[in-house]
């Protein structure tokens, strides 16, 4: 089978090499704008080869589109010619508008989808072998995907090793911009916060493994960052009000020197932990 895969990044990277694990299944086949990022592809053994040009990449069984969100939307258009028995697969890290925009001469073809994985880090040197490993695939609107572009999906996703659930595009949204999308906005207002308080041999001298931490993801992309916020803008905004209005109850009581109450506001975050592990 032959898997085109349009953005050679982190997602497209890490995705074709779990995909080279099964060299007698598939033939992954890369494309990106960036030449740069071509040769890397190749130079990494990301991809088996590369297409240059756009239009060949629609001769692939099933392709894959690892790119910004709104990247993604005018690629789809740009793909309404293929033949019926194709399937494209999206990445995108908000999926309502990317759902809703899809032509609806091609929507069955058409699987929406995000793997809740990643890091900070971008373009082809940034792959990782086993990224999507035991990692949640969220498949959203799986009703409005054509049965055979679903199962192709599907089996896709196992070979990955990834744990698939399925989401309706909104509510998928909605979780999201409080997982992870406010948590950027939060990253970057850190940064930008100690950046403007402190020189960089203060910084450098006194950063330790918290600050590190909670800032990490604001070295992430903001072309892709930025399209992302665009597009789950409400539920962004929603999210980064429930914040603040958090910060300013713990702002509050500081103010009180309400020491009990601050102490049982930092438990009742600690039960978050008994979640996750």
């Amino acid at each position: 089978m032959n898997i085109g895969i349009i953005g050679l990044g982190l997602m497209g990277g890490s995705l074709g090499l779990a995909l080279k694990k099964f060299p007698n299944k598939y033939h992954i086949i890369g494309y990106d704008h960036n030449k740069k990022h071509q040769k890397e592809a190749i130079l990494l053994n990301l991809v088996d080869e590369i297409y240059e040009k756009f239009e060949d990449i629609k001769k692939c069984e099933v392709i894959f589109l690892t790119i910004p969100v709104d990247a993604i939307i005018n690629t789809i258009n740009k793909l309404q010619d293929i033949p019926k028995n194709r399937t494209i697969i999206d990445f995108g890290s908000s999926k309502s508008k990317i759902s809703n925009s899809i032509p609806k001469n091609i929507r069955e073809l058409v699987v929406t989808a995000h793997p809740m994985t990643g890091t900070e880090k971008f373009g082809p040197t940034a792959s990782i072998d086993g990224l999507y490993k035991d990692k949640i695939m969220v498949v959203c609107d799986r009703e409005k995907s054509g049965e055979l572009q679903l199962n192709k999906a599907i089996k896709i996703f196992n070979d990955i090793r990834a744990k698939i659930i399925f989401m309706g595009a909104d509510e998928h949204d909605r979780h999201a911009a409080f997982i992870s999308h406010m948590p950027h906005a939060v990253s970057y207002a850190i940064a930008n916060s100690v950046m403007k308080q402190e020189d960089s041999t203060n910084i450098i001298a006194l950063a330790g493994g918290g600050f590190r931490s909670m800032s990490r993801i604001a070295k992430s992309s903001p072309n892709m960052w930025e399209d992302i916020f665009r597009q789950n803008r409400e539920n962004l905004l929603e999210a980064i009000e429930a914040f603040n209005q958090e910060l300013k109850i713990c702002k509050k009581m500081i103010e009180d020197k309400d020491w009990k109450s601050l102490h049982q506001w930092m438990l009742e975050a600690n039960t978050l932990h008994n979640i996750l592990n």
